[in-house]
């Protein structure tokens, strides 16, 4: 049964406090995780990487930005440029997610200077800047969901719902970009930065912040000049008003479900989607799998599902069923932050809510 949360329950999710040391002491910092056992051949066979469909996604992807962007600048001082800006802001804000995300991994094309150049133009239209978060990224996948380790951990308990509504539109990841980028352009970096990325990747932050910040200042220049929000409608706000998708895909990710567990059954969630959701999020709603195979192409993802699934806990059959679940957490975890959803593996009775320190004291 959820409680009160006790005084001190809040936790420092910073990769430079308490926690972090609490990590490395209970081994959960580096560690060996649980993989479902798949055949060396059939493994093989799914990380096999290679052009052809992530040319044929980017070419789909680049085609609707394209088709979208001109006719909301067409339509441009009439409603009728709302839907066409409304599709225009899901392939930039939500889609480049997706994108810079597989690249970012190495998986999406066998060819790397392919990968390289989509990750570059996706992490500037979701506002990643490149080597932060590929190195962030990278912390993630060895640290999933470990306190104090993992740099991307979506909601921390207790979660804010005001702070949760905001990110629904962008703001906070807009005003934490800018203080990032101006702060790299300057040529600083946090101490929380400094604990995953290497210093021969610095440079490299610096580098891009200020390129970055030359692209934002010519397009808020070129609105200016022109008396029009037609150049930040292209470039940069898309990210704001198109990126609402990208955050509810984000939160079925891991929110709710265990911290400082090493079985990604434990803190993944795996979901059906339609074709067209796939297609946005190239396929990483077979989450749990992505993260016990992250070097499987997210093409073949459907066929590691089927080999795996019936060692893992049972998919969720839509996003709607994933937040059915999620909505009711976390308004519990506002009262109590240990509180989480206890996924079933095998044969094991359906799922139930409880809290950390209930599992632990079985």
């Amino acid at each position: 049964m959820s409680h009160e949360s006790p005084p001190g329950t809040r936790r420092d999710y910073s990769l430079t406090g308490p926690e972090a040391a609490h990590a490395l002491q209970n081994g959960l910092a580096s560690a060996t995780w649980y993989q479902t056992p798949v055949p060396r051949k059939r493994l093989k066979e799914l990380m096999q990487r290679r052009d052809g469909p992530a040319l044929r996604d980017t070419a789909l992807w680049l085609l609707g930005l394209a088709l979208s962007g001109f006719a909301g600048y067409w339509f441009w001082g009439s409603w009728a440029c709302v839907p066409f800006f409304f599709v225009y802001g899901v392939f930039y804000g939500t889609a480049s997610n997706a994108r810079w995300h597989e690249t970012g991994h190495g998986t999406a094309f066998k060819t790397r200077w392919m990968n390289d150049v989509v990750y570059q133009l996706a992490s500037f239209m979701v506002m990643f800047e490149p080597h932060v978060w590929r190195w962030s990224h990278a912390r993630h996948h060895t640290d999933t969901i470990i306190v104090g380790r993992d740099p991307e951990i979506v909601e921390q308990r207790p979660p804010s719902l005001s702070l949760m509504v905001l990110k629904l539109f962008g703001l906070p990841q807009l005003v934490n970009t800018a203080r990032s980028v101006a702060r790299h352009a300057a040529g600083q970096l946090t101490a929380d930065e400094k604990t995953f990325i290497p210093p021969s990747e610095w440079s490299k932050v610096y580098t891009t912040a200020r390129v970055w910040s030359a692209i934002y200042l010519l397009t808020l220049a070129a609105a200016l000049y022109l008396h029009s929000f037609l150049p930040l409608m292209l470039i940069g706000l898309p990210s704001l008003y198109g990126g609402w998708l990208s955050y509810m895909f984000g939160l079925s990710q891991h929110v709710g479900l265990a911290e400082d567990t090493l079985d990604h059954r434990s803190n993944c969630r795996t979901i059906y989607m339609n074709p067209l959701l796939r297609f946005l999020y190239l396929n990483m709603n077979y989450h749990l799998e992505h993260h016990m195979f992250p070097m499987v192409p997210y093409y073949a993802l459907p066929q590691l599902h089927e080999a795996v699934r019936e060692d893992c806990p049972p998919p969720y059959p839509s996003l709607f069923a994933a937040f059915k679940e999620i909505i009711p957490v976390v308004i519990q975890q506002r009262r109590d932050p240990t509180y989480f959803i206890r996924r079933p593996v095998r044969q094991a009775p359906p799922c139930e809510a409880r809290s950390e320190s209930e599992a632990l004291a079985d």
